[in-house]
């Protein structure tokens, strides 16, 4: 017998198909907001909620999508207690996220003490798609929902910078090998053999490939493509540019406990620099004109979307 998520899976009810939206744009519930001082953060909340409604209403005017809203919703996170919903975007604080969702949930007395790989393969939060359509369709209409954002180049050199200038067991011998095989001429065999050692200008080149060797990653694929913004009506759009502040509003809007603060370490590679406008700078040089456009190209919409300025 099939699971009933395979049989949505197979073939689509109706409900699921031609969903029009953006829908009205909710007020925010600030009634659990103490004292003054987020005033500043609100306004720039309030500011980014209206632009992106006022894209996607414009983008969308015509558009119907044709999907499934198991697929659409695969990336959120769900914290039942405080009623949040969060959309994974990786290379945008998405592991300290994940930890603030643990604490919230109780499932951890601090952000502090829990490891990267219990974050990334513990298995303790639930994602929407797990939950029946009833399920799925009430926390979408009722629960908070956040989205944290970055721009666009920056979380892109973060992510070759993580998985290709690191020792990696999946990356480079998954990604790393395809990629030195169909865009490195002559290639030596210790290079074949571990996929170790990408340049970044052979990374773009398999980005841009509309016949990748191996299929994308949630670290570089768009997060017009990961958390459907213009048909998810997100209630809070944070940025890694001010995650701080906008992650301490958002745990006020949403009643968390006074002493859990958005943690400030840097979950991996500690002692690397941060990938700031500077750093991505020295890695558009490796990339010739037309590559630069192409991958502006590539991530057009989340530039749009998200108001970020053009490099």
């Amino acid at each position: 017998q099939l699971s009933d998520q395979q049989k949505m899976t197979e073939s689509p009810p109706s409900q699921f198909r031609g969903v029009y939206l953006p829908p009205a744009l909710h007020p925010l519930n600030k009634t659990l907001v103490k004292g003054g001082k987020w005033k500043d953060v609100d306004s720039t909340q309030e500011k980014r909620r209206s632009f992106l409604h006022d894209f996607c209403k414009k983008y969308n005017s015509r558009k119907k999508l044709q999907s499934h809203l198991v697929q659409l919703v695969s990336r959120i996170y769900v914290e039942d207690r405080h009623k949040v919903l969060y959309c994974e975007v990786p290379k945008a604080g998405c592991s300290n996220w994940k930890r603030v969702l643990m604490v919230l949930n109780g499932l951890a007395a601090s952000a502090h003490n829990i490891s990267h790989d219990d974050v990334h393969y513990g298995k303790h939060l639930r994602k929407l798609d797990s939950y029946d359509l009833k399920g799925i369709y009430t926390r979408l209409n009722t629960y908070t929902k956040t989205i944290f954002v970055r721009d666009p180049m920056e979380r892109l050199v973060s992510a070759f910078r993580d998985k290709f200038e690191h020792p990696n067991s999946y990356y480079h011998p998954v990604f790393g090998k395809a990629i030195i095989k169909k865009y490195r001429h002559n290639a030596n065999e210790e290079a074949l053999k571990t996929g170790s050692g990408v340049t970044f200008k052979e990374f773009i080149q398999y980005l841009l490939d509309s016949h990748r060797p191996v299929g994308m990653d949630i670290h570089w694929e768009q997060v017009s493509k990961l958390c459907y913004p213009c048909l998810i009506n997100y209630d809070f759009i944070g940025k890694f540019e001010t995650l701080e502040e906008d992650a301490n509003y958002f745990l006020q809007l949403v009643g968390a406990p006074d002493k859990l603060k958005f943690p400030k370490f840097k979950d991996r590679h500690s002692s690397d620099e941060r990938t700031s406008a500077e750093v991505v700078r020295q890695y558009l040089k490796e990339l010739s004109k037309e590559e630069r456009q192409l991958t502006y190209d590539f991530y057009y919409l989340d530039y749009l979307m998200f108001n970020y300025t053009s490099p």
